[in-house]
């Protein structure tokens, strides 16, 4: 299968994962950055709406990303609102947050929202992992990954080769589902929707 896609970021890092993780389905990515809107509401709520603006501006198909990490000890925050903590605290903070409680674990959710175009409802594939909040460690590309330590072993993400870190990612895991969803409804392309799979 040969197909490109319309990847919607400015992360010239995201980029590059994305192109890694999609380059053995056969599938181009080309990019576009766009200055979309911040919604507040849930993970899938706010990549819905990325997808069909950013479809809109294009006025044609686009792929979008939203990660959320979800902190057991807080209920799910800060989610999808991630990227502001950052800001503010940095990675090597980011664990502080987590100071006053006994649970340090956490879920990486990555929403990867694929729409045809104007009109078309967006369709959402999902990859969720389970992990801990550490101090910082790794190389530090992009996000929260050197604060991140799946379950099952040692490492945060940052500390992983990026052939190690595909393949169990949250990222890895929507992506692949995406990829299996295009290969099966290739006709999409041409106008027809399936329900996606998160």
């Amino acid at each position: 299968m040969t197909t490109e896609i319309n990847l919607i970021t400015g992360n010239a890092n995201k980029i590059a994962d994305i192109k890694a993780i999609l380059a053995p389905s056969g599938i181009t990515v080309r990019n576009q950055s766009l200055d979309l809107p911040e919604i507040q509401g849930s993970i899938e709520e706010i990549t819905i709406a990325k997808c069909r603006t950013a479809a809109e501006m294009v006025g044609g198909p686009v792929v979008v990303d939203d990660t959320a990490l979800c902190f057991n000890a807080m209920n799910g925050m800060p989610g999808p609102y991630i990227k502001f903590f950052l800001e503010a605290l940095g990675p090597e903070k980011l664990h502080l947050l987590l100071a006053g409680f006994s649970d340090k674990t956490a879920e990486a959710v990555a929403t990867i929202g694929y729409c045809q175009g104007p009109g078309h409802e967006p369709v959402l594939f999902q990859g969720r992992i389970d992990g801990t909040i550490v101090p910082a460690r790794g190389v530090m590309r992009y996000g929260w990954q050197t604060c991140f330590q799946p379950h099952g072993g040692g490492l945060t993400l940052a500390e992983m080769s990026d052939e190690e870190k595909h393949k169990i990612s949250h990222l890895g895991i929507a992506l692949q589902k995406f990829t299996t969803w295009l290969t099966m409804n290739h006709g999409c392309a041409h106008g027809e929707e399936n329900d996606g799979n998160l």
